[in-house]
């Protein structure tokens, strides 16, 4: 009995975030070690099929740099780098083109049909969803100063045109989106998939942004994860750069959420895909476990 009392007033705890969601869009950028371990590939997607069910409108976009450089090796092409900037030639962007369009996207649909979803993959290419130009790498000299160089067939997004997934979303489907954009010649770029899921959020008008990580959130001493960073508003931001409790890779996944948060998304957050079931504990609970950025 104690155990069906605690699973009743978890339901219940749930009920006005249930309520509160019902009919939100939400965007999850997929990615990290939750993408590699089996276990958290289920927990991650169940619990996206979960939100559907209780009427939530989840939109997947996920990454995949790790199989992307597996296959690279297995196939013996090798990376060039510009001054530490990793070169898309046009071989490698044929290789991350056909192992997350053709490998990656459609595993996770195939996983999420098999948990009772109904899902629909797609790339930033379908119906020119993801429209993108060039983006110029950019090396310091010794004195101090930037150059720009070519690093190929790495793009930033220009324009989302999302009327492809609104109606996938319409007709009852979970939409996976792969970040693979077009150039307005029909080339194809790979562009960040966080920079994807926040722009994809923007245009969709979505009412949360969540990007799934490999630390627990911001923390205030990243050797302390008691000091997880709960909330932050996007004032503060610039201040946690400057003190350097924000660096790294953590800086440009902060900075998404803030141009999601400047597009009208309502919330963001930046979440630990190691610990299972992560999403349902951050969205369905009064704590949460990661940090949110909110305006």
């Amino acid at each position: 009995m104690p155990g069906a009392m605690e699973k009743a007033s978890i339901l219940v705890e749930a009920l006005p975030y249930i309520k509160k969601f019902y009919g939100k869009t939400v965007v999850i950028k997929y990615g990290g070690h939750a993408m590699i371990n089996d276990d958290l590939k289920k927990a991650v997607l169940t619990d996206v099929v979960l939100m559907k069910y209780v009427g939530m409108r989840p939109v997947i976009v996920h990454g995949g740099g790790p199989e992307i450089t597996g296959m690279l090796k297995r196939l013996n092409i090798e990376s060039n780098f510009v001054g530490g900037l990793r070169v898309t030639g046009r071989d490698t962007m044929e290789v991350v083109e056909m192992v997350l369009v053709g490998k990656i996207n459609k595993d996770i649909v195939a996983r999420i049909n098999g948990y009772g979803g109904r899902a629909i993959g797609i790339s930033g290419k379908d119906d020119g969803l993801l429209k993108a130009v060039k983006k110029p790498g950019r090396v310091k000299r010794p004195d101090g100063t930037s150059e720009a160089v070519d690093i190929g067939f790495v793009g930033e997004i220009d324009r989302v045109s999302p009327d492809i997934v609104s109606t996938l979303i319409r007709e009852g489907y979970i939409p996976v989106v792969a970040p693979v954009a077009v150039g307005d010649q029909g080339e194809s770029y790979n562009v960040n998939a966080d920079t994807a899921a926040s722009a994809l959020a923007v245009a969709l008008k979505a009412d949360k942004l969540i990007i799934l990580t490999d630390v627990e959130g911001i923390l205030e001493d990243r050797n302390d994860a008691a000091s997880l960073i709960s909330t932050v508003t996007r004032e503060e931001v610039p201040v946690l750069v400057e003190r350097g409790v924000l660096d790294g890779g953590m800086i440009p996944k902060v900075e998404c959420c803030v141009r999601a948060l400047d597009g009208g998304v309502q919330t963001t957050h930046i979440l630990d895909g190691r610990v299972k079931h992560s999403i349902l504990l951050e969205v369905f609970t009064d704590r949460g476990i990661g940090t949110m950025v909110v305006e």
